[in-house]
């Protein structure tokens, strides 16, 4: 056994609220489990969007989270701290980011120490959240405070834009899911200009290229949509040279029903599939566990800003071989498009606070999860 730190994944959508048929706070916390990780940190664009306070703190009472509020109904202690009781839905410790808009600009300062990270959609992606507008960007990159990442989805022209923007307002900017190589080269090339951005890649653009939509269908749809071989060389060449900083597993879960409707919804899940996939890597020598602890959980950390939990860890098996199928999936929407792919390297037990929550391929307690809040 081989014993790694509770990893981290900063890009998820656990659907909820709004789109729950595909996935929720248990289902999604449980899959996050099962595949390694710890802690995951929620995206925006849910069909209510997390624009604001009051948006945000929903999130918040829908995991389980207790929340103290002044209770000015009670006629007995008015103005009083009262609290209500939410059991715990979350498997997995989880954080959220906050959704840029021209409107939620007003809540940035409220919500600053509740969020990790503001994700703004430069190019169109599931959700309501594009922003086009020149002036509204600007705007968006001038108001949120300067020690908080901006996360953004920026393909091509607009990842230009995004640089341009952040330089001129002095912001950490952190690039999601880099897919093409023309990407790669240009984050490289800022990164030597000693700007402060970071970047990620996920693990279909990893694994998986264009020819494997043949193959897939609609189940291979997704934004940014897969690339070619060169391009995923390229992917594996920054991991390589230092230029990714992160592997994230942007979960984004479709029901089967709907990947097959037309037109057909982007987005796969990856909770579950990401780490055995980078540990078949391993035993194949195209990473290491280094490189695995780096990209999944030190630098996760350190770039949002994420408190590390004592006694959370992740026992793996590295030699367990075995092909990936649906039928153990935890995530509601029970479909991969790795299935049947054979890996290397399995997650027999995870500890979460010193408490065993999994263990070979069973949950040994309830949702134990805490919603998180940055370090400072």
């Amino acid at each position: 056994m081989i014993q790694l730190p509770g990893l981290i994944d900063t890009h998820v959508h656990l659907r909820e609220p709004g789109a729950t048929q595909k996935e929720d706070f248990e289902t999604g916390t449980k899959a996050a489990i099962a595949g390694g990780y710890t802690v995951v940190l929620d995206m925006p664009n849910n069909p209510e969007t997390t624009t604001s306070l009051k948006a945000l703190n929903k999130k918040i009472r829908l995991a389980g989270e207790d929340r103290d509020f002044t209770d000015h109904q009670s006629e007995k202690t008015p103005g009083k701290r009262a609290k209500i009781e939410h059991p715990s839905r979350i498997y997995c410790d989880v954080g959220f980011h906050f959704g840029a808009s021209p409107d939620s600009i007003a809540h940035f300062q409220a919500v600053r120490k509740k969020v990790f990270g503001l994700k703004i959609y430069m190019n169109h992606t599931t959700g309501t959240l594009l922003i086009e507008d020149k002036k509204i960007l600007e705007e968006i990159f001038s108001s949120w405070p300067s020690h908080k990442v901006i996360m953004v989805h920026a393909e091509g022209e607009t990842l230009e834009k995004a640089i341009r923007l952040a330089r001129k307002f002095k912001k950490r900017l952190h690039v999601c899911h880099l897919s093409l190589k023309d990407q790669i080269e240009m984050v490289k090339k800022t990164k030597l200009s000693n700007m402060d951005i970071t970047c990620e890649v996920t693990a279909h653009h990893l694994f998986l290229t264009r020819e494997d939509v043949k193959r897939l269908g609609p189940f291979g749809m997704m934004r940014p949509p897969l690339a070619t071989k060169t391009d995923q060389g390229a992917l594996w060449n920054g991991i390589k040279d230092g230029t990714v900083d992160t592997i994230a597993s942007d979960h984004a879960p479709h029901t089967k029903e709907e990947k097959q409707n037309i037109p057909t919804p982007n987005g796969i899940p990856g909770l579950e599939t990401t780490l055995p996939l980078l540990l078949n890597a391993v035993s194949e020598k195209r990473l290491t566990m280094d490189d695995i602890i780096r990209l999944c959980h030190t630098n996760p950390a350190r770039i949002f800003n994420i408190p590390i939990q004592k006694d959370t860890y992740t026992e793996i098996d590295p030699n367990n071989r075995y092909s990936i199928n649906d039928k153990h999936l935890f995530t509601k929407c029970k479909w991969t498009p790795f299935k049947g792919m054979g890996v290397k390297g399995k997650v027999k037990r995870v500890i979460l606070r010193g408490q065993t929550i999994f263990e070979n391929g069973e949950f040994k307690t309830g949702p134990i999860g805490k919603v998180i809040y940055p370090a400072s």
